[in-house]
């Protein structure tokens, strides 16, 4: 059997990201599990193999679908001068140079061309200084593959959690939390379990919002005017769904196995505890798209780059991560094509 195609972008290359793909892709039971495809310049990863005493030969990939190559296959998405690259140091090329590997690699995504894409840590300011006007990787793929409704998934050993709101302020979560957007961002959660894990009746909790879940509406009234509602919708759409939990306490008295998903109201109130428990291993998934997306929980690093001392354990985890969803992908079109 063909072993999946997986483009891996360069991410921020001042940051840890061609470090750690590196690392990751020079792991012989990752090569065994999959083809990488390097998405970026050459020059980066062949600087950075350089740095750090990884073979590495770099074969220019010209649309082979499964084909072995004797070294890595490389699409070079843009080309960069040595010079600029910077361990450490915020910059135009390097933001230039992420973006341009995620739209390329989405690109071969969406094509049909490779079998997933794993992208590594990006500096948004980075990006936002090159032009790139999306707050993050998750909103500037569902921008390129035209996906109406999209979420992010964190991904660990014992847990999955889903977010209601991504990259939104603090100050502006309550106002964000309408009973519609819960409901559609728990149903995006639901059907990944199914489509994307081969869990067929999903178990789903769904935090509060405020401290204690409200306290019966002393400490805040949205989860009963927001989240209730919403939890009753998703039932009757016959979704297993429990809640709302007070975070606090949800994620203290914590069993694995329980619920197959957490959907959290905001960022950091799932992705804490999630990452404090996870020892590296968690992974960021896409849902919703047509294709399959998936990065370390990591960020670009900066005060680590270059020094060559980046845990790649992460970035290992996003690439088995695709694999894995690709072939539950696979099952599932298999299974509905007998039935």
């Amino acid at each position: 059997m063909n072993k999946p195609l997986i483009a891996i972008t360069v991410g921020d290359f001042n940051g840890v990201g061609p470090e750690v793909v590196l690392k990751s892709i020079a792991r012989r039971s990752v090569r065994a599990l999959c083809t990488p495809l390097l998405v970026g310049p050459a020059a980066v990863f062949e600087c950075y193999a350089r740095r750090f005493g990884i073979p590495l030969r770099l074969e220019e990939w010209k649309g082979e679908r499964v084909a072995e190559a004797r070294g890595t296959w490389i699409v070079e998405s843009s080309t960069v001068e040595p010079v600029a690259i910077r361990p450490g140091q915020l910059s135009y090329a390097a933001g230039h140079a992420a973006g341009t590997a995620i739209t390329s690699a989405a690109q071969l995504a969406l094509g049909g061309f490779v079998d997933a894409m794993v992208t590594a840590p990006v500096s948004k300011q980075a990006m936002h200084l090159a032009g790139f006007t999306t707050p993050g990787q998750t909103e500037l793929l569902q921008h390129l593959s035209g996906a109406h409704e999209v979420a992010m998934m964190l991904v660990a050993p014992h847990m999955r959690v889903g977010l209601v709101t991504i990259h939104a302020p603090l100050a502006r979560v309550a106002s964000l939390l309408t009973t519609e957007r819960i409901v559609r961002q728990t149903r995006i959660v639901h059907d990944a379990l199914v489509r994307d894990w081969g869990i067929m009746k999903p178990r789903i909790a769904l935090l509060g919002l405020n401290p204690h879940a409200g306290e019966g509406g002393d400490i805040g009234t949205e989860e009963q005017r927001r989240i209730l509602p919403a939890m009753e919708q998703l039932r009757g759409k016959h979704m297993a769904v429990d809640g709302p939990f007070p975070a606090d306490g949800f994620f203290a008295r914590y069993q694995p196995g329980v619920y197959d998903a957490v959907v959290a109201m905001y960022h950091d109130q799932g992705l804490i505890p999630l990452k404090m428990s996870a020892a590296n291993r968690a992974v960021n998934v896409t849902i919703g798209l047509r294709i399959i997306r998936t990065s370390p929980d990591h960020g670009t690093g900066f005060q680590l780059a270059g020094k060559g001392v980046a845990d790649a354990t992460s970035m290992e985890a996003a690439i088995r991560e695709a694999i894995t969803v690709a072939a539950n992908r696979g099952r599932i079109r298999r299974r509905r094509k007998r039935t």
